[in-house]
């Protein structure tokens, strides 16, 4: 990228099965905004770091969800962590570490109330933000902790039992419910993932539900709960 332009990557065509190199997304060269171009309230963001989820995969579909798809043309759909460079914001002043939504683009105009100040402690540094609690892209860690803890209430003895245990939520739960002192059988979808979970996370016990005695399986595993 040249001192004057940035880059953005667009929705060109929504796929039908694999995300198709050179179709499925568009790249564009587009000038970098300066101050002039900022309205009251707004802010020139510039992107450090970009989340990619699974989730994505689905926000590409035109169909009903949790989240409106993203529309043809529109700058792909991302949580960020970045700095202001320019600002006509009292509240986030040139130099300020935020989280937003900015989308797959080096840089974005957003609006004040679209941002989150990054606080970054002493010694600190702005990848300490890249945790798994961390506001931004941390969504999957935070819908594990509030969800285990504020809402099923784990406790020690408790026998849990988590879907995609491989993936980004379902991991860190299994692995917050063992630090409580829960039992924890985790479901997952390859051997592998299988193996990843009981000796790398240390879940209790874990299934492959691809396998052909799941059922079997699952019904003594989980005995403890009849």
């Amino acid at each position: 990228m040249s001192e004057s332009s940035y880059t953005s990557i667009h929705l060109a065509q929504r796929p039908k099965t694999d995300i198709v190199p050179g179709e499925t997304f568009e790249t564009k060269t587009n000038d970098i905004p300066n101050a002039s171009d900022l309205n009251h309230g707004q802010v020139l963001f510039k992107t450090l770091y970009l989340g990619l989820d699974p989730a994505m995969r689905g926000w590409l579909k035109d169909s009903r969800s949790y989240i409106p798809p993203v529309k043809i043309g529109e700058v792909m759909r991302g949580g960020t962590i970045g700095i202001i460079t320019e600002s006509k914001s009292s509240e986030y002043p040139v130099g300020t570490y935020v989280t937003a939504n900015a989308g797959w683009s080096e840089y974005a105009i957003l609006q004040e109330k679209d941002l989150q100040r990054v606080e970054i402690p002493e010694n600190g540094r702005v990848t300490d933000m890249l945790g798994l609690l961390a506001p931004n892209p941390g969504i999957t860690g935070l819908t594990a902790y509030f969800g285990l803890l504020d809402v099923g209430k784990v406790k020690a003895g408790d026998f849990v039992v988590v879907s995609g245990a491989a993936g980004a939520t379902g991991s860190v739960v299994g692995q917050i419910a063992k630090l409580k002192g829960a039992r924890v059988l985790g479901i997952a979808g390859s051997d592998d993932k299988v193996k990843w979970l009981k000796e790398e996370l240390g879940f209790d016990d874990a299934l492959n539900y691809k396998a052909p005695d799941f059922s079997k399986s699952f019904k003594e595993a989980t005995k403890v709960c009849g």
